[in-house]
């Protein structure tokens, strides 16, 4: 129910969006804070009963066993969701065993080559995967032959052009290090992205029409990604230059055709096979059905008669891709999944990532994107797992591979952080390439616009933005009522994709007051600031409506709530429950 007014109006129990100060948004975005702390962690429920994601195993111990390594342990305690599996590894190029809750024990297979084994055990249960508990170096004395493989899977997803390093991403060029690092211990390794590698980006990659991006990637040595709905945020037309750009593959299966997709260079396909290191990898890919409602209208239109590629929401594409690909002779299957875990709630995961990983059949993993959040647990049997968005986190699977059977016996998934992915130095090649785009912004971008007391943040799980109102939503909405004249403005929430000043922008010029280590307020505004925040390119549109079509706006505008789609405001204000 709304409740309109111009005047200021409240009403106990509804959200008020009113036209908030910086200092209201504070305190909007500290509780979103806790509550994402509390799904996050522990949320207790109207039974006293308290959930959370598991504690580690303790008193984890190995010795060599006829067979391989011998790994034991003390369960986790137990809690609520009860842990459902436990994922035993010993690191990059090993071959991890997954087994059921009621075990205490495991034997991990020996590999050629490796003679210092560092073994470690995980707990899952439905919010989640709890830390690694480790037992000590044990030296082992490595098989010549094994009938068992390691596959090594490197995801990462909605990259977002992220490719320059800042406070809060690692950059292209370190991300390219980390990976190269991985593939030394594994000769089955494999680089996949969820979708979203290109749009919503930052000045240095969306100036330049997301070119920055898919060279990025190419220097990353991306092998497959899957289209998210941000692949769409220009025309079919820039889509196909980007395809054709790519020295990786593309694979989507819910998509009606891909025939506007394809290019002379490179062919979109449903499914693909990769064989490397003696394996067979098939990959399937699956975009968001949510993308025509979220990109420009006509992006996906092709063709002289209004055509327009539909994108199905069913998993049924998705699973005759991957028993095409098992027919096919792959191993393994891997399905990019551009859809996204939400939160914890009630004892369960809820998001549509874990809907459709309900549904899909012949996986032996699915990797999540879109909402740009953690996440790693186990869906009916099969490892789930998202990483948080532009190269903040990747994530490092390790697969263990029974060749005489055919089937994957277990896997260990570790998420690796923006804080250790920092401590590399960067690839040389790439960072070359990224510092020859940055200089060619600084002259545009890093020109002084405004003044701002200190950072206007974000935060919040979906962001604040998308929930609730913010002060720099209604910076955004107060500076176009006054450059417009208009009684009312509506800003998409979903449309502000950074802080001012931007995390997301590294200015050239040293004479600039930013954000940092130990500093404190007032911070210069540049024009890439503005860029980061809204880089869509969108237009401002004025017309004139009535109070029916205000209502209905509103009405669409917080049935969401608290998920997204939620209006930053100028010229009126209104509550809600």
């Amino acid at each position: 129910m709304l409740i309109l007014s111009r005047a200021m109006k409240s009403r106990a129990g509804g959200p008020l969006n009113k036209g908030a100060t910086a200092a209201s948004a504070a305190a909007c975005l500290a509780l979103s804070l806790l509550a994402f702390l509390a799904f996050g962690r522990a949320q207790p429920a109207s039974s006293d009963v308290a959930y959370s994601t598991p504690a580690a195993p303790t008193d984890v111990a190995a010795k060599v066993v006829r067979g391989g390594l011998r790994v034991s342990w003390t369960p986790s305690p137990t809690l609520h969701p009860t842990v459902s599996h436990y994922s035993v590894g010993a690191g990059r190029g090993t071959c991890p065993v997954t087994v059921g809750k009621g075990k205490t024990s495991a034997i991990i297979p020996l590999l050629p080559g490796r003679t210092r084994l560092s073994p470690f055990v995980t707990a899952t249960n439905a919010y989640g995967q709890s830390p690694p508990a480790a037992s000590e170096e044990i030296r082992v004395s490595p098989p010549r032959q094994s009938r068992y493989r390691n596959v090594q899977i490197i995801q990462f997803s909605d990259f977002h052009g992220a490719i320059e390093a800042s406070d809060s991403q690692p950059g292209a060029a370190k991300l390219a290090t980390a990976f190269a690092k991985d593939r030394t211990h594994s000769r089955a390794t494999f680089t996949v992205s969820s979708g979203d590698t290109i749009g919503g980006a930052p000045v240095i990659s969306s100036y330049f029409r997301e070119i920055p991006a898919i060279r990025a990637a190419n220097g990353m040595d991306l092998d497959v990604s899957t289209f998210g709905n941000h692949e769409h945020d220009r025309p079919l037309e820039h889509l196909r230059e980007m395809i054709s750009r790519s020295n990786f593959r593309w694979t989507v299966s819910n998509y009606d055709t891909l025939d506007p997709l394809q290019t002379k260079k490179n062919q979109v396909k449903r499914f693909t096979i990769i064989r490397r290191g003696g394996i067979k990898l098939g990959i399937v890919g699956m975009n968001t059905e949510d993308t025509p409602t979220l990109v420009a209208p006509g992006n996906l239109d092709y063709g002289k008669k209004g055509a327009s590629i539909a994108i199905s929401r069913k998993v049924a594409p998705v699973n005759a891709s991957i028993a095409a690909a098992k027919r096919k002779g792959a191993e393994v299957v891997v399905a990019l999944l551009h859809q996204g875990w939400q939160t914890n709630q009630d004892g369960a995961a809820k998001g549509r990532l874990i809907d459709v990983a309900k549904a899909v059949r012949g996986a032996d993993i699915a990797f999540g994107g879109h909402t740009h959040q953690h996440f790693i647990s186990n869906v009916n049997g099969m490892p789930v797992a998202e990483p948080r968005n532009s190269g903040q986190e990747y994530l490092r699977t390790q697969i263990c591979l029974d060749t005489t059977k055919g089937r994957v016996i277990g896997s260990t998934v570790r998420a690796v952080p923006k804080e250790e992915v920092e401590k590399l130095t960067p690839n040389p090649a790439l960072q070359k390439m990224v510092d020859s785009y940055s200089a060619k912004i600084g002259p545009i971008f890093d020109r002084r616009v405004g003044v701002v007391a200190g950072v206007f943040p974000r935060g919040g799980t979906p962001p604040l933005e998308r929930t609730g109102e913010t002060a720099l939503g209604d910076l955004a909405a107060d500076s176009l009522k006054s450059a417009y004249a208009t009684d009312f403005v509506f800003v998409n929430g979903g449309g502000i994709r950074d802080t001012l000043p931007a995390a997301g922008y590294t200015p050239g010029n040293p004479a600039l007051r930013r954000p940092g280590n130990g500093t404190a307020g007032p911070y210069d505004v540049a024009l890439g600031d503005i860029k980061s925040i809204f880089p869509f390119g969108n237009n401002a549109a004025t017309t004139t409506i009535s109070g029916t079509e205000l209502w209905a706006a509103l009405e669409h505008a917080v049935s969401a709530y608290p998920s997204g789609r939620f209006p930053q405001i100028s010229g009126f204000k209104f509550t809600f429950d």
